[in-house]
């Protein structure tokens, strides 16, 4: 069950927000909160309305609707209800000059309408300071990964080899799976962090399908429902014998995410180069996870396992002929994708208890997309996976 996230966890996220304001900008005067995700992250409850953070004063979260399922689901200590952002205005009474907020989420008329009560001189963005807030994990939030990752590794090593037969088609699956996710308990959607992005589960197909290009960063693809929807799997492609499936979906409790691939060979053993192939996937996967320590620096881990892998196995490695994506991980949490990655550019050093998800995959013509994934917790012995250790790739007889 789903409990209040507790009233001391969100009061040591609020002081570690204000701590990083005042490193980043030691003259900072407000920051406004209205994403969902944000909010639920420092107020612990999901609404339509605006959390308002000035730098002397205590926060304030303003409600539109629901004000009443925001004071019983929220430990916050300050909810107010408001009809517009004047209420807000009149109540907290302050004229600041520059306003901190989500600028990557946020849109322009939703901020005119803002500003037109908080008229600050320049908007900033806040984005990233939260992402680094959120990318080390409490021991309450690496519960809920924990968690998400035991339902993971069971459905996918355990549950989908009962569910693979032969003409199904990946929309068959697709449901299938979402069904014992969420008898598992799985919370129903995964969340992304990448504008306008839109998932049921993550990606599902059969052999040549795994292949497909796609409208978001990732080494793998899929076709999806159509062009309109391209979720969840092909109503048309059927599963046959030999056929290669590609598995590749989040997984998450009470907000809390992990990302997790699975293959299988439906009635067919693997050829010994793609077994090969397969088994060096889950090798770079599992030297990648052994550095991920505290201090380490997510570009140089990037450069070191990309410099040790062999030249000839770079063709189509973490993706398919000139669709390639630059990581090898990426941090995960209230969503699947976020900061930081191990990739060139992350120069910051890794902290304890982030979690990363590793990735390693490589695309083979006329076969499909081989690979594996998993999610880590960083410890000072390297990453701890939550999701199995399974090397990937699996054989349905």
């Amino acid at each position: 069950m789903h409990k209040k996230v507790p009233a001391p966890e969100l009061k040591r996220r609020m002081t570690r927000f204000r701590d990083e304001m005042l490193r980043i900008d030691p003259d900072w005067e407000m920051a406004a909160v209205f994403s969902k995700i944000n909010q639920y992250y420092f107020a612990g409850t999901m609404q339509d309305g605006v959390l308002l953070i000035p730098s002397d004063g205590e926060a304030e979260f303003f409600v539109r609707r629901s004000f009443e399922r925001a004071k019983e689901e929220s430990n916050f200590p300050v909810i107010k209800q408001m009809r517009s952002y004047r209420d807000a205005a009149s109540d907290m009474g302050l004229a600041p000059k520059k306003i901190y907020t989500e600028k990557e989420i946020v849109p322009l008329s939703l901020m005119e309408r803002f500003t037109k009560h908080f008229p600050a001189q320049e908007i900033l963005g806040v984005d990233n300071i939260i992402l680094k807030l959120r990318s080390v994990k409490s021991r309450y939030e690496l519960d809920y990964i924990r968690e998400a990752g035991k339902i993971h590794r069971f459905v996918l090593e355990d549950v989908v080899p009962g569910l693979l037969r032969a003409r199904m088609t990946e929309a068959d699956l697709g449901t299938e799976l979402y069904r014992a996710l969420l008898d598992e308990g799985h919370q129903g959607i995964i969340r992304f962090r990448a504008f306008d992005t839109d998932f049921m589960l993550g990606q599902i197909a059969f052999g040549e399908n795994s292949l497909n290009p796609t409208n978001f960063d990732s080494p793998s693809g899929f076709l999806g429902m159509g062009i309109s929807v391209p979720v969840l799997g092909s109503r048309r492609r059927k599963l046959k014998n030999g056929d290669l499936v590609f598995i590749d979906i989040g997984c998450g409790v009470c907000g809390y995410h992990t990302d997790k691939t699975m293959t299988y060979m439906m009635n067919s053993h693997p050829k010994n180069d793609i077994s090969d192939i397969n088994d060096r996937l889950y090798d770079i996967q599992m030297e990648t996870a052994k550095l991920l320590k505290p201090g380490a620096i997510p570009s140089e881990i990037y450069d070191t396992v990309m410099d040790s892998i062999e030249p000839e196995f770079l063709d189509n490695f973490m993706g398919f002929k000139n669709r390639r994506a630059s990581f090898l991980g990426h941090s995960i949490g209230l969503q699947i994708d976020e900061l930081p990655v191990i990739a060139k550019g992350f120069d910051e050093p890794i902290e304890k208890n982030m979690v990363f998800a590793i990735e390693p995959k490589k695309g083979i013509e006329g076969f499909g997309m081989v690979g594996t994934e998993n999610t880590f917790i960083v410890t000072a012995k390297g990453g701890e996976s939550v999701t199995g250790l399974h090397p990937g790739l699996m054989v349905i007889d």
